[in-house]
């Protein structure tokens, strides 16, 4: 099944999941709790495993689109992507 997101960005989700660095990683890494003391290392830890894998940018897309607010994906943490989301959504309202 496709999702589509204002018709500018479409993606199967399960086909750049079956591609994603992080399939082969314990999931525990992407979600470290709290942004200070050991969480730092871990999100660094994570962002690393995002900055070899092929489904970098849909992963990102994919949780601006669907507003992931928990931890890391595409090579962002929550606080990046809360910045970045607020571009997304303007460049996607000017799109449409």
């Amino acid at each position: 099944m496709a999702l589509t997101w204002n018709r500018a960005v479409e993606w199967d989700a399960d086909d750049w999941r079956k591609h994603a660095a992080c399939r082969h990683t314990e999931p525990d890494l992407f979600f470290p709790v709290g942004t200070t003391g050991p969480a730092v290392e871990q999100i660094e830890a994570a962002k690393r495993v995002c900055q070899t894998c092929a489904a970098i940018e849909p992963c990102l897309e994919f949780a601006l689109a669907t507003n992931q607010e928990s931890g890391i994906w595409g090579g962002t943490s929550e606080e990046e992507r809360r910045k970045l989301r607020k571009s997304w959504l303007a460049a996607r309202r000017r799109a449409s």
